[in-house]
């Protein structure tokens, strides 16, 4: 079974805004069309499987055109569909304001959790020397659209978590240790912007993107919910035939 991008071939003249930042909602869009498709028969579960998991990974309307582009909405009027106005699922314009949870966490010996529904500062100041520390911005709100986060690890460790969703920029320096730039990335337009900056001195300093747990675990449902109806399929594989005849 080809992927769902090869059994599509190339799009050389994609629309104008195949370069958009592609949404939570305008995902979702994507996945209730292929559920659709699945479920009249124009998609068998191997192929929904794949194009199902790359909607949820998309991060442009370029990587989600060509999941559509073989079903009855065109890809260039599927575009369109997914640009009207939707519900901000997220909820990011109502996550930036509010006062300040913490301003700072330290980690000496020990360590120290910055997660959930807390409020990141402007500017965050992580500390740690011969322990660890970790900033989880999955759930948090933000005090402005622009955060700093400067984290010192001497003999030490910060992880820094972020969604896909919130534009990253990294620019600490490892000295006789390390700090992973390998978490900047662009994020969604009026998504918050979190700029990691700091030093790394026989530590260590990671940032991760990572699914908000929501996200997560309705992917992870999704996927036994599909390996259960494979499994049911391939107990009885005459049953496909007979709701034809029907």
């Amino acid at each position: 079974m080809t992927s769902a991008g090869s059994s599509q071939g190339a799009s050389p003249d994609l629309p104008g805004d195949a370069r958009m930042r592609a949404s939570d909602a305008e995902r979702e869009r994507v996945a209730e069309a292929l559920r659709e498709a699945v479920a009249e028969g124009r998609l068998d579960m191997e192929e929904f499987e794949e194009r199902l998991e790359a909607a949820y990974e998309a991060r442009t309307h370029a990587q989600l055109e060509p999941l559509v582009r073989d079903l009855p909405v065109p890809g260039s009027a599927a575009l369109g569909a997914l640009s009207a106005p939707v519900g901000d699922r997220t909820g990011r314009r109502e996550r930036i304001g509010g006062a300040p949870t913490s301003r700072m966490g330290i980690a000496i010996l020990g360590g120290f959790q910055r997660k959930g529904t807390w409020t990141a500062p402007r500017a965050f100041t992580a500390f740690a020397c011969m322990g660890g520390g970790e900033i989880d911005l999955r759930e948090a709100r933000f005090e402005a659209r622009e955060t700093v986060i400067r984290c010192f690890a001497l003999m030490g460790g910060v992880n820094v978590i972020v969604p896909p969703d919130i534009e990253t920029h990294v620019g600490g320096i490892g000295i006789m240790g390390g700090f992973d730039h390998s978490g900047t990335a662009d994020g969604e337009p009026g998504a918050p912007r979190v700029t990691v900056t700091g030093l790394a001195l026989f530590g260590g300093v990671t940032v991760e993107r990572k699914l908000r747990k929501d996200e997560h675990k309705r992917l992870k449902a999704e996927r036994r919910r599909l390996r259960a109806e494979r499994r049911e399929r391939l107990r009885d594989p005459r049953g496909d035939r007979r709701e034809l005849r029907d």
